[in-house]
């Protein structure tokens, strides 16, 4: 009797493999796709209703804006770059800053229902204020107290990231399954057990969800704070010195602007990837 050898069976590690290089594959061709689409809407928009370069430039003006030489030796997307670190300080500060105040908040919320029925309706007050009323007097407030110029633009980022991460974490700390809040208390769990074991896990999506609202708005709120206090250092500053000289240098406006959007694409890729690393359960 002669055995057949039954085939082989792709196994589910290559199918795995082949599936997310297809999905890759087809994520690249979306984005080429995209791409495409913005520089023939934008280079269309100029040509079919003659806007002029400083009210839209060409792409390759703003390339070249990047490219070009500035004082000291140094090129454009250089100075750019460092003035974008300064911010990026900046805001990962105020972004860690409020962060933490939003989730003690949350928390205290939670335990302290006095406190909840007397400071939530501040918390939420507190944000119907401009920002850009109350950023100088942050910022002159602070310097005039001896801070270093950084740490005013920091607060600012701070007051922006407070408020999402301590709604979201409230909302998330009470959404969880009341049986197995039932079943922890039958087993006699103490108050820190029911939250480190209960409501901290369940709150974790709301809690990423809050920090990449407050990622992009950090950046925001360290560029608002640089931008009417003669700041000499930082992202904001180059949108003002862009806006200055945008008649004759239309380029550079748009070459800040990138360079902005590339900084809260960085933080919001960050807490993305955190949540990825941690919220495996979900």
């Amino acid at each position: 009797m002669i055995d057949a050898q039954a085939p082989p069976i792709k196994s589910s590690q290559s199918a795995s493999s082949t599936r997310h290089g297809s999905d890759r594959l087809r994520r690249i061709l979306v984005y080429v796709v995209i791409a495409v689409l913005i520089v023939l809407i934008w280079e269309g928009s100029k040509a079919i209703f003659a806007i002029p370069d400083y009210k839209l430039p060409h792409l390759s003006q703003i390339a070249e804006a990047f490219l070009r030489p500035a004082a000291k030796g140094q090129v454009v997307w250089q100075i750019l770059l460092y003035d974008a670190a300064y911010t990026m300080l900046e805001a990962l500060t105020g972004f860690v800053i409020g962060g933490l105040v939003g989730f003690a908040f949350a928390v205290l919320f939670v335990h302290v229902p006095v406190a909840r029925r007397g400071l939530l309706p501040f918390v939420i007050a507190s944000q119907t204020v401009p920002i850009i009323a109350i950023a100088p007097m942050i910022v002159v407030g602070l310097g005039q107290l001896g801070a270093p110029p950084w740490i005013p633009k920091s607060a600012i980022a701070a007051y922006l990231t407070f408020f999402p991460v301590t709604i979201n974490v409230l909302r998330g700390l009470e959404s969880f399954d009341r049986d197995a809040l039932a079943l922890m208390r039958s087993y006699a769990a103490t108050p820190m057990q029911i939250f480190t074991k209960l409501r901290l896990p369940n709150s974790t999506p709301y809690l990423f969800t809050a920090l990449k609202i407050a990622s992009t708005a950090s950046v925001i709120g360290a560029i608002i704070g640089e931008l009417p206090t003669g700041s000499k250092h930082g992202i904001g500053v180059q949108i003002i010195n862009g806006a200055q000289t945008n008649t004759f240098n239309p380029g550079f406006l748009w070459a800040t602007i990138v360079m902005a959007s590339i900084l809260g694409l960085l933080f919001y890729g960050a807490v993305a990837l955190a949540e990825k690393l941690i919220v495996r359960w979900k």
